[in-house]
């Protein structure tokens, strides 16, 4: 595909929080040059979720310019853990465990990435820092300051805390800096909470006479409940692998304030068509944001079959029977509480008393996770 500012300017518009040395990265983009992406995983975990994958979407676009991903596995730098945003040092998985996750991480980001070695490229950080002597590390260490490496907010939230830092971790943005440099990195896409790690790259891919990376950090979003970023640690994610029946429900129990932005990070439909379905009633914009995500990973079919589980009533039926003979809860008293609790959702509206009674059709959510749509035979 041909490059054009207008394309450019698309690409670095949507999703993204920071573009840093901007100027550069457009010239090299308009000089028809094929950049090499540089994206460093840790495979601390084999899932991923969609959170992660506003990522992968971003280097999507730029493949489809012609431009080479290389993803990076961190097997070595896994077995350190990076520091980024963690309280506490991180737990060493073994070698298996790191293989293991790596097979699933590809599985998972060749759903969004162009799976052809003329745009995609896989390495193992194993290959150079595995071979590394105890010299070479020391000289790339002679290249900065333990101040400079411990001015991360993390590391000065552990100190204030009373809690410790190791070493290793400290070094771990030197370690990831110079995978740009093997690498000869043109542009890292990244979330924001990386641009630390990043910048260090930057700086040693000047001390070794490469012309520094840019960097692009993508938005990081709220995840399911509306308070903390999407994390897999916090149960409050949508899974690549989820089952198109799982996200389907997860998204239909978001808040109601997350849908716009959901809607423009999560999909690619355009704002003006976004500013249209957002005007609608929740429940219908939440199906069709559900609708949306659902085809982006698992084709159009699964989308349309998903939000299809329809349980049919007889008229006038109880609230608290309906919930124990469908088996949502396993008792009345367990019924009453869901009810009484805000658990049930008929139409955008908290079902109250456990004795009301159905009698029209419409959606429902039960619980979180559970959405379907009721009939009245």
């Amino acid at each position: 595909m041909k490059t054009t500012k207008d394309i450019i300017e698309k690409i670095l518009g949507r999703n993204i929080e920071q573009v840093i040395d901007r100027e550069r990265l457009v010239k090299k983009m308009l000089s028809g040059k094929q950049l090499r992406i540089k994206h460093g995983v840790d495979v601390t975990s084999p899932m991923l979720h969609i959170g992660h994958a506003v990522d992968y979407w971003k280097m999507r676009e730029f493949q489809e310019l012609g431009h080479k991903v290389v993803f990076l596995i961190g097997d070595f730098t896994t077995r350190i853990g990076d520091p980024t945003g963690k309280s506490k040092t991180r737990p060493e998985l073994d070698e298996k465990s790191i293989k293991e996750n790596a097979k699933t991480y590809l599985k998972q980001v060749t759903k969004i990435l162009i799976d052809d070695p003329k745009l995609l490229e896989i390495r193992k950080n194993s290959e150079w820092h595995g071979k590394m002597s105890s010299l070479n590390l020391l000289s790339l260490l002679k290249k900065v300051t333990h101040a400079q490496l411990t001015e991360r907010d993390m590391f000065q939230r552990r100190i204030k805390e009373g809690g410790e830092t190791y070493e290793h971790e400290a070094i771990y943005p030197v370690l990831q800096a110079y995978d740009s440099v093997m690498l000869k990195s043109d542009l890292t896409v990244i979330g924001t909470d990386q641009i630390f790690n990043e910048i260090m790259g930057r700086k040693y891919q000047e001390i070794f006479g490469q012309e520094p990376q840019a960097i692009i950090a993508t938005t990081i979003t709220p995840g399911l409940d509306g308070k903390e970023k999407m994390s897999k640690s916090l149960n409050n994610y949508v899974a690549i692998l989820d089952k198109p029946s799982e996200k389907f429900a997860k998204i239909m129990a978001i808040p109601d304030s997350l849908i716009e932005q959901y809607f423009k990070v999560y999909t690619d439909l355009s704002f003006s068509e976004i500013d249209k379905i957002i005007k609608l009633h929740p429940m219908e914009s939440k199906k069709r944001l559900a609708f949306e995500i659902i085809k982006r990973y698992d084709g159009d079919e699964e989308a349309k079959k998903a939000d299809k589980e329809i349980i049919t009533v007889k008229k006038g039926e109880q609230w608290i029977d309906f919930l124990v003979r469908n088996k949502f809860v396993k008792s009345n008293s367990e019924a009453k509480r869901l009810v009484e609790g805000g658990g049930v959702d008929f139409m955008g509206v908290k079902i109250k008393n456990h004795k009301d009674t159905i009698t029209k059709n419409g959606d429902a959510k039960i619980g979180k996770h559970k959405s379907i749509t009721i009939k009245i035979k």
